[in-house]
């Protein structure tokens, strides 16, 4: 187990997981693979912020860019992919480390998934409706059968919130009692051959990065691309462009918004998203956070990691 410890890099969304995972991945002879719910897909690039092009070449990586939009991947699907990709990294002699800000496919990884994760299509094509004809309504039922869960899900999250109440439909039990069963909220229970490290920074700082990211994604063609996918699935069609950025794109091509409110509509939507992000990654995840304004370059908020995963390696002996 101690030899199998992976590495896990995680955090909010423009905080910078990418450079860094390839920084440390540069010391310690790794490569990356991706845990991120829409770099999997083709064809979202720049929504995405899938690794550029230099960055593809610096370090190998996996899981980016292999999917269609129209593919449902669930979390099950995508931790049996990551599985196999730390098999074939490690066969080649090589550390796998895991980079993203997908909590639910991380925790996928660490506890697994309850044995009655289970899909009924029917259920969740109805409650889409009623989500899209008003979501106030599915946010009430949910704060009712699972306050706990309610805290963690935006009412703009159209497919945890959908998700949410299609396990209650099926199952008869709220998430919180799945994950419950399976001693999710036990820190001693949490898978121990994951080292994941939580970067995080000033609030304010952080909202100032997205929003500058957000004007170069829009920038270099973000519209453009939305509007290929739009225009070739449809959001029925592709649920990866029913997701912030692709969304609001969608609309402003109707004609719901100007430019510079489709701007800052994202901004608004990715801000929120962050901050949900870092509490299901400090309430669930039991992480090494890790303040990356502390440090003066990459190369050092590298080697810390390398050091925390070292230790925790060690201690594991």
């Amino acid at each position: 187990m101690t030899e199998k410890s992976t590495l896990a890099i995680v955090g909010p969304t423009a905080v910078g997981k990418t450079s860094v995972a390839i920084a440390v991945a540069q010391k310690i002879n790794g490569e990356i693979i991706g845990l991120d719910s829409r770099q999997i897909y083709k064809g979202m690039p720049i929504g995405t912020a899938q690794p550029s092009a230099e960055e593809l070449d610096a370090i190998p990586h996996h899981l980016i860019a292999v999917r269609e939009p129209n593919e449902m991947i669930s979390a099950g699907d995508y931790a049996d992919l990551v599985n196999d990709a730390m098999e074939d990294i490690r066969n080649r002699g090589k550390e796998p480390i895991l980079c993203g800000g997908a909590g639910l496919y991380l925790d996928a990884l660490t506890n697994g998934i309850f044995e009655e994760s289970v899909t009924d299509y029917e259920i969740r094509e109805r409650l889409s409706k009623e989500y899209d004809k008003n979501p106030n309504p599915l946010l009430k039922k949910l704060k009712h059968i699972d306050p706990e869960y309610a805290e963690i899900v935006h009412i703009n999250n159209k497919k945890r919130l959908v998700r949410a109440l299609e396990i209650f439909e099926i199952t008869g039990k709220p998430p919180t009692a799945h994950f419950s069963n399976q001693s999710r909220y036990n820190q001693q229970e949490i898978n121990p051959s994951f080292c994941t490290i939580l970067l995080s920074m000033d609030r304010k700082l952080l909202e100032d990065r997205i929003r500058e990211r957000t004007k170069m994604m829009l920038d270099n063609g973000w519209i453009v691309e939305t509007k290929v996918l739009h225009e070739k699935f449809s959001v029925k069609k592709a649920h990866a462009l029913d997701s912030i950025g692709y969304r609001q794109i969608c609309q402003y091509l109707d004609g719901e918004f100007t430019l510079e409110e489709l701007e800052e509509e994202i901004v608004i939507r990715t801000r929120q998203y962050a901050k949900r992000q870092l509490t299901w990654f400090r309430n669930r995840e039991n992480p090494v956070e890790i303040d990356i304004e502390k440090f003066e370059r990459v190369d050092m908020i590298a080697d810390e990691i390398i050091s925390v995963w070292k230790k925790l390696r060690d201690k594991r002996k």
